[in-house]
């Protein structure tokens, strides 16, 4: 269920407000046990979720990194070639 919850600081290019949103969405989800919500929750349920991708973005923006940032392209290739080793090369 939180498959979109990835680390999304210190990365070039900087995360995109998509991607704060998506982790924030699995966020709410997850811990609401909801995937879609009922009609008279679905307000609370949004609301939420912009309140804490707000609160993500917030943070991402204050946070400080002593080391190089990482490029996303080298780390999706490095998870691509680590998936290949354990689930076999398809």
């Amino acid at each position: 269920m939180c498959r979109n919850i990835r680390t999304l600081h210190n990365y070039e290019p900087h995360a995109t407000s998509d991607e704060v949103h998506a982790a924030a969405l699995q966020y709410v989800r997850k811990i609401s046990g909801s995937t879609k919500p009922s009609k008279a929750n679905e307000e609370a349920f949004e609301q939420a979720v912009h309140e804490i991708a707000h609160i993500t973005q917030h943070l991402l923006d204050s946070l400080v990194s002593h080391t190089p940032a990482k490029d996303r392209e080298e780390e999706a290739a490095k998870a691509k070639a680590r998936a290949a080793v354990r689930f076999g090369a398809a």
